[in-house]
């Protein structure tokens, strides 16, 4: 079942189980995939144009979110919550940070970065082997750390 398919149906029990967080969520994601089709790139929604697509609309969403912390608006940041939570349900499973250290070592390892220099190959291998799986800040902190 394709993610379109996917999200149209579960907008349909979303509708009729009346969950305000679930439909604003999922018409998000409908929307996306709608301006994706209609951008002109004749480009087609593969996997992994979905995972990139579904990880920006959850970055969007975390940096509302913390604005919304700064300026004391738990409201306004509980409703980025809950679209955050909706959306990364569509996403494959984030690995855990011993994980993701684990793999970025073998990365260095493979690669032989020594130093910082070698920060730019590290992370393209990294968000090649680890798309969908880490967000890109979290990559980027750990390859760091390991470098550094």
């Amino acid at each position: 079942m394709s993610l379109e398919s996917k999200i149209q149906s579960d907008l349909k029990e979303a509708m009729k189980a009346k969950d305000q967080a679930a439909m604003r969520s999922l018409r998000a994601i409908k929307s996306a995939i709608l301006l994706f089709q209609t951008s002109g790139e004749g480009k087609e929604l593969d996997e992994t144009a979905e995972i990139k697509m579904l990880q920006k609309l959850v970055k969007q969403r975390q940096e509302s979110l913390e604005i919304y912390q700064k300026q004391g608006r738990d409201d306004l940041a509980q409703t980025e919550r809950e679209e955050i939570e909706v959306i990364r349900k569509y996403l494959p499973e984030q690995l855990s940070e011993e994980k993701l250290k684990e793999i970025i070592s073998g990365i260095v390892r493979e690669t032989g970065a020594s130093s910082m220099k070698d920060m730019g190959r590290v992370m393209g291998m990294a968000n090649q082997k680890l798309a969908g799986k880490a967000d890109g800040k979290t990559i980027a902190g750990l390859v760091k750390e390991l470098l550094s």
